[in-house]
């Protein structure tokens, strides 16, 4: 039986040098090469999290406009062999994320919007110990964490932006249109995964 969890989307995260570490491509790919399975499993190909989603070389702290391109046409190849369970679209009401996600026992996913522009999807995947920074995400994040951090469309309202958890690894991030425009609507129509 499948269980289906309400995440809270805080809006008040107050780290004030969170993800000021950036991650580049040569950096990945050391980390990546000398990474577990769990490594592998966060940003393998395919993974919401993976910084070569999109097809290049794009850090995943850095905001993304999902909702300008077509899902089908950017994950063509990732799809053509089954390598990735991401999808996005948008309906005449809302503007839809769904994803499978990493399961990495107690430290679950956050999902925080950053003053109404971007919606941050993040989690830590291995414990961070006392160091410098007290915060994960404020140092060199990617080896304790995972983040997906997507612009957010102009007319997405993200007071009601939900987030639901269905089977401990489907994530599903659904934003409300504040302006209902039948006659812009693209991509498909779809219905949360769990009520």
């Amino acid at each position: 039986m499948s269980t289906c969890k309400q995440l809270d989307v805080k809006t008040d995260d107050h780290a004030p040098k969170k993800w000021s570490v950036a991650l580049n491509d040569d950096v990945f790919k050391q980390f990546f090469s000398q990474g577990s399975p769990v490594v592998h499993g966060v940003f393998g190909d395919g993974s919401l999290f993976s910084p070569f989603l999109f097809g290049k070389f794009f850090d995943p702290c850095d905001a993304f406009p999902l909702w300008d391109f077509d899902s089908d046409a950017l994950l063509s190849k990732l799809r053509s062999c089954g390598q990735t369970t991401v999808e996005w679209f948008q309906t005449d009401n809302d503007y839809v994320l769904k994803s499978e996600i990493p399961v990495l026992g107690e430290n679950g996913v956050q999902i925080y919007t950053d003053n109404g522009k971007v919606v941050e999807i993040s989690g830590q995947w291995k414990p961070h110990r006392e160091s410098k920074t007290k915060d994960w995400r404020c140092g060199r994040w990617w080896e304790h964490g995972y983040v997906r951090r997507l612009e957010l469309p102009d007319d997405a309202d993200w007071r009601k932006l939900e987030a639901k958890l269905s089977s401990e690894k489907y994530l599903e991030i659904r934003i409300p249109k504040a302006n209902l425009h039948s006659d812009n609507v693209q991509g498909k129509n779809g219905v949360a995964g769990c009520s």
